[in-house]
């Protein structure tokens, strides 16, 4: 019996171990061994073997999932007081924070690092063994959420170090995760930040994994066996042990190197799915940290550079309905106006008429209003409703043209094809860089060609001239001559932007690509099947079927026939061969610094190589700039060749590129 018992722990123990290196792998690195069903299958053997013997390892999985809801927190008081930061929002308080340390520490380094907008978090470790999960609370005293916590998946729940160990983390919602949830949420949530809050303090663990938060750890708290110095040594230590971290720090030794380094954190927080709300200044040395000591409140060697921010509270006063190319209308919110990361908001986008059903949106409501990426803002819901609201009733026929509005799925549509707005907004995607690059081509344009010269279709700017384009407004000979070499220009345009430009209901610069290289003219593409279609990699059933069905229109099929007779009827050229990415499917990754990332992408291509958006299996080279992410960590584990910036120029410059 006793062997019968050991040999199913030592099976049990491999499983487990086996399962959390898998988990390790999906949950922290993102770059998983196995397929989901493997695992699966080994966790559910594993189940079965607890269930059979009545024995659980204390670092099991199947401790992760969440058990019954609790009747209230119990508080826990931390090992080591867990700060607040001090915050900064001018640069001469941030210059303040570099005197007062300097003065104690001349040669002081400084590491920075995102400020995630989420739950301070604590996680305590005793012989290598999770034991609590807490929240900050006052810095003294939190609340014990050990079992919602046990819900995450992206901390360890046994680690090589022996002592006693909290780790501080923030527990976050990814952007995209909470986009998810709230499709089909009862209740959508209004942030990232609340909802990340309301996840873990939230009685019932169950409400927790529905969630899917996640904790990004960013500092030791307490170690009983000191074995780090520096913040680097902290956040490398955390990493060994197989938390997830945020692996963008960077070591600074002046305070100019901060504020660069802080304005670089404030471009490229805008396209993280993560929230983030600043910087985060730490002196980087331990011992010097202790030279500089606390105060009542706040480390003296720490410091939070917080952002404007992105996040208001306004009212709706009248929604408009816009439509674009493809007759999609899309609700356009007039609210009062208010300051938001710089700059005075006066509308925000409620995206279809599901998103304000969902969302709870009513004409004068109080909503919660979000801007990131300089485009904008969208309300991300109802804050609350007054005596005033009123529901937003959809339009039974386009605002613009007067043609009965069509309801599909959560978007209405004007069905009109000639309606003025999507005419415009469909000639100006035809005109745009990326499709038939006709320069000096904007909306605006469009729409005084519409309005006085009927146009209506892509073959009708072939068919323009210097007589009628004399009579409007703003248009001089040269801006006349302008236009129509352009538009002559267009006709050589290569078949990848041919297909990009005609609009294609999910077709974008890759897919067209994509397309242009395996049917090679309009005339193969329009015969392909859905069948072949979709044995594409990048191709899914909804896109097949939406070439298949632009193809049979009888009215884009007249159209291209009045492009091919204008002169327009393009055909794919082979990428160079002989050239130095030959053969190379390639990712650009990061910020570069000599190079908009469409310049080097044309000179890829047209040195023989193959752009790709992600890291796959296929991927053989990526090139990494600035701040380079999860691209990076994925092709260094796949065992992807990587180049830096200046590498990359050089094998352009050896090929005969001068490169600025």
């Amino acid at each position: 019996m006793d062997d019968k018992m050991n040999n199913a722990a030592a099976e049990m123990r491999k499983a487990v171990d086996t399962l959390n290196r898998w988990g390790y792998e999906y949950y922290v690195l993102d770059n998983p061994s196995v397929p989901d069903a493997e695992y699966d299958k080994l966790y559910d053997k594993l189940r079965r073997m607890e269930e059979e013997s009545g024995m659980v390892l204390f670092d099991s999985p199947t401790r992760r999932v969440g058990g019954e809801p609790i009747k209230a927190f119990a508080r826990h008081e931390h090992i080591a007081r867990l700060y607040s930061l001090d915050k900064a929002v001018t640069d001469d308080e941030l210059d303040a924070f570099f005197t007062r340390v300097e003065k104690v520490c001349p040669n002081a380094e400084y590491t920075v690092e995102y400020k995630f907008d989420g739950l301070t978090m604590c996680l305590t470790y005793e012989n290598g063994r999770f034991v609590r999960a807490t929240t900050r609370g006052n810095g003294t005293v939190g609340e014990d959420v050990t079992a919602q916590v046990l819900t995450i998946k992206s901390y360890p729940l046994s680690i090589g170090y022996k002592g006693t160990l909290e780790a501080k983390g923030e527990a976050v919602i990814r952007l995209s995760v909470l986009e998810q949830y709230n499709k089909t949420a009862a209740e959508p949530l209004k942030n990232a930040r609340n909802a990340a809050a309301g996840a873990i303090r939230n009685l019932d663990p169950a409400v927790t994994a529905a969630r899917r938060p996640e904790i990004l750890f960013y500092d030791v708290n307490y170690m009983s066996e000191p074995a780090v110095s520096s913040q680097e040594e902290a956040v490398a230590f955390l990493e060994k042990e197989g938390f997830k971290t945020f692996r963008r720090m960077r070591l600074c030794r002046s305070a100019q190197e901060v504020k660069d380094a802080i304005a670089e954190i404030d471009v490229t927080r805008k396209s993280l799915d993560v929230l983030t709300d600043g910087a985060v200044i730490k002196v980087n040395d331990f011992a010097a940290r202790e030279k500089l000591g606390y105060t009542d409140k706040f480390p003296r060697w720490a410091i939070a550079f917080k952002f404007e921010a992105e996040e208001a509270v306004t009212t709706v006063r009248r929604v408009v309905w816009q439509v674009g190319r493809t007759g999609k209308l899309t609700p356009l919110a007039e609210v009062d106006p208010v300051e938001l990361a710089g700059a005075t908001v006066r509308k925000a986008t409620l995206n279809n008429l599901g998103d304000i059903r969902r969302k709870d949106v009513k004409v004068g409501s109080r909503v919660l209003i979000r801007r990131s990426n300089e485009v904008i803002p969208e309300i991300l819901g109802a804050y609350e409703h007054t005596g005033e609201s009123v529901d937003i009733a959809p339009p039974a026929v386009c605002p613009y043209c007067g043609a009965p509005v069509q309801e599909e799925g959560a978007n209405l549509f004007c069905p009109n094809p000639v309606c003025r707005p999507r005419v415009a907004a469909a000639l100006a995607h035809f005109a745009s860089k990326n499709a038939m690059d006709i320069e000096g081509f904007s909306e605006m344009t469009a729409y005084l060609l519409y309005d006085n010269l009927g146009v209506r279709h892509f073959s009708d700017l072939y068919a323009l001239d210097k007589q009628a384009l004399s009579g409007l407004e703003g248009f001089g000979d040269r801006k006349i001559k302008n236009l129509l070499s352009a538009i002559a220009a267009s006709k050589n345009a290569p078949l990848d932007r041919f297909l990009f430009a005609l609009g294609i209901g999910g077709i974008g610069a890759v897919a067209s690509r994509d397309l242009a290289q395996r049917f090679g003219s309009v005339e193969a593409l329009s015969c392909a099947t859905a069948e072949q279609l979709v044995e594409m990699e990048d191709i899914g059933e909804k896109t097949a079927m939406n070439i298949v069905h632009w193809f049979e229109s009888e009215e884009n099929r007249a159209e291209l026939a009045r492009l091919r007779a204008a002169g327009i009827d393009p055909s794919y050229k082979a990428r160079a061969s002989g050239g130095p990415f030959t053969g190379e499917n390639v990712v650009l990754t990061g910020t570069l610094s000599r190079f908009k990332r469409s310049e080097a992408q044309k000179h890829i291509e047209e040195m023989g190589g193959i752009c790709q958006s992600a890291v796959t299996q296929k991927t053989t080279l990526v090139i990494a700039g600035e701040s380079a992410g999860s691209k990076l960590d994925k092709a260094k584990a796949l065992g992807v060749k990587v180049i830096g910036e200046e590498e990359f120029v050089k094998i352009l410059e050896e090929n005969g590129t001068a490169v600025k």
